[in-house]
């Protein structure tokens, strides 16, 4: 009987250990939650426009995630009631990380054509796909 218990716990919980995600994945996944989240409440009209990083090549990554974390922090909430959450998710957003792959990436920030604040998220929405 004492077999069958311990058999049925480790059975459970390495099958726990399998089906959880990994701390990486529920991370990007918060942050593009958070990027939705600012989609609706980002100023967009009289805003400042973006370069927003798009056709992406592998050894710009980087670069393009540098750049939407300069841009995130340009961005205005459309009002001041939004304020605390609009600054929470904007902190989240910021903290998102890249492991550069070493390569060098001729393109610049700068080099970007620039869009408004919402197309500037749907951007970074599609980059952490």
């Amino acid at each position: 009987m004492k077999r069958m218990i311990i058999f049925c716990m480790l059975f459970f919980c390495s099958t726990m250990v399998l089906t959880a995600a990994s701390p990486r994945t529920l991370k990007y996944k918060q942050i593009q939650k958070k990027i939705t989240d600012l989609e609706s409440m980002v100023k967009d009209k009289d805003a400042e426009l973006l370069h927003t990083p798009e056709s992406l090549v592998e050894g710009c990554l980087s670069t393009a995630v540098s750049c939407f974390k300069k841009g995130v922090q340009k961005l205005q909430p459309a009002s001041s009631q939004e304020n605390a959450a609009f600054a929470k998710a904007i902190r989240i957003v910021s903290k998102f990380t890249y492991r550069d792959s070493g390569e060098h990436c001729e393109s610049t920030c700068e080099s970007y054509e620039k869009k408004t604040p919402k197309e500037f998220l749907k951007g970074f929405a599609n980059l952490m796909q």
